[in-house]
Order: structure tokens, then sequence, then C-alpha cells
């Protein structure tokens, strides 16, 4: 575990699992921007330490770098350990995904051990990943769940059996888990990536946007989405979102 550290949050721990180059990285950086001490989990700790250094030195914020492998129990209950060392997690964003070829793969040619390993990182390890944080949150009536999902939570689509079967499943614990605990002042949100998610565009944002009418880039914005995991976090208990869809206007 790694700590760019320069002043400490008044805020719990936002725990980012499932943290690349794109979105985890950009949700983890909005935490920090607003004052949180920001847990960052992946299997490629060495990457994992150079997203929280930028990140700490940007934002001017604590941001720990942990190893997990999510498909592995035992990597989950000693990466949350070290979360849970830092305080109270208040929020909880579950990022994890195995990665699919693009290239569709014939059903009959899927290895079970690939298969069951797919299931495990969309599914399994967010169920346990939960696990670890919720008795905090009811305990102290307080917290929010994200899940990200993406298309393939709601359509099957041909030869991504893999990748669909898991976020079926994890849409289904989204759903579980908000119906059991936002009663309980937990709220729990399934967000839908309907779209590639590209690098942050930064100061050429507008000019890409721009461009994008005109049939030029047509991936999202991780930074733009990141705004969404943040406005969902800050809802009101009266109207919280259960599940939202993103798109690109150009998709």
């Amino acid at each position: 575990m790694r700590s760019m550290a320069s002043s400490a949050s008044s805020r719990g721990i936002a725990a980012i699992v499932g943290v690349g180059p794109n979105l985890g990285r950009s949700i983890a950086r909005k935490f920090a921007h607003e004052g949180y001490t920001v847990a960052i989990l992946a299997r490629d700790l060495g990457r994992l330490s150079r997203f929280a250094d930028e990140i700490a030195r940007e934002e001017k914020a604590q941001v720990f770098a942990i190893r997990i492998d999510c498909s592995d129990s035992k990597s989950i209950r000693e990466a949350f350990e070290g979360v849970l060392s830092l305080g109270f997690v208040e929020v909880l964003v579950y990022n994890a995904y195995q990665p699919v070829s693009w290239n569709p793969t014939s059903f009959f040619n899927i290895r079970i051990d690939s298969f069951e390993k797919s299931v495990a990182v969309s599914s399994v390890g967010a169920f346990q990943c939960a696990q670890q944080v919720l008795s905090g949150m009811v305990e102290r009536g307080r917290g929010t769940i994200l899940f990200t999902g993406c298309s393939a939570s709601l359509n099957g689509i041909a030869g991504y059996s893999q990748l669909c079967c898991g976020k079926f499943a994890l849409r289904a614990l989204s759903q579980c888990l908000a119906r059991e605990f936002q009663a309980l002042g937990v709220h729990v949100a399934h967000v839908i990536i309907d779209g590639i998610i590209g690098p942050p565009r930064g100061p050429t944002r507008a000019l890409v946007g721009e461009q994008q009418g005109r049939g030029g880039d047509v991936t999202m914005d991780p930074d733009a989405l990141a705004q969404t995991y943040w406005h969902l976090h800050n809802q009101d208990s009266s109207a919280w979102t259960q599940e939202i869809d993103l798109c690109s206007s150009t998709s």
C-alpha cells in the first residue's frame, strides 16, 4: 500500500475498485478533488501507485494504492483490511471487470475457467466488496455504493456470453442491495455506460465536442462520467436514482 498525502480529509473514505487510465482514474480524481481520502484498488500495483502519486499531487489529497484481485476472495479480504484501516468507507465504486476480446467468441470455444473468472470479477467480486463495507454504512446510517455496468447489463449479445452473464448478475445484485439497504440510509445505484470510454479530453474538450458533431471522436469523456458518479453520491435521499443509463450524444 502506498500513500501520497498532503492534508487530512474530514470526510470518510472513497474506495474505487477497478482503476485504469480512464474511468476509474477520473472517478478517483473527482472524489479526491472534493475532499475525500481515496483508496484506489486494482491488480497492477505499479501502475496504480503512479496514479495515486499523480492524483495526490494534482488534487493535494490523500490517495492510497492497494492491490486487489477481484476474482480471489482472500485478496479481496486482505485489500479491504487495508482500506478499512484508513477509516469509515463512505463511498464504494465497483468498476472492475475481466477484459474481454472485442471479437465475438463462439460459445463452443469458451473455456469454463475463463467463463468462471469473468463472472467472478464482474459480480462475485462486487458482492464480496459490498459485504466488506455495508456493515459500517448501516451502522452510521449513510453511505453510497455505485456499480458500473454497460450495455451488456441489459441485452444478451451473441459471442459475449462471459461479459453478459457477469454484468446481468451485477445489475441484479445492485437491485437487491438497493431494496434491502436504501431504507437503512445506504444509496445503491447501477451506472450503465452505453458506449466506449476514451481518455480524458481536458482543455480541448470543447473542440473535440465540435468535432464529434462532424463525425469525429465519439468516445465518452471519463471526466464527464465521473461527474455523474459524484452527482449520484450527493443526491437527496428523497429522490435517489437506482439505475442510470449514460450514452454519448453522438452514439
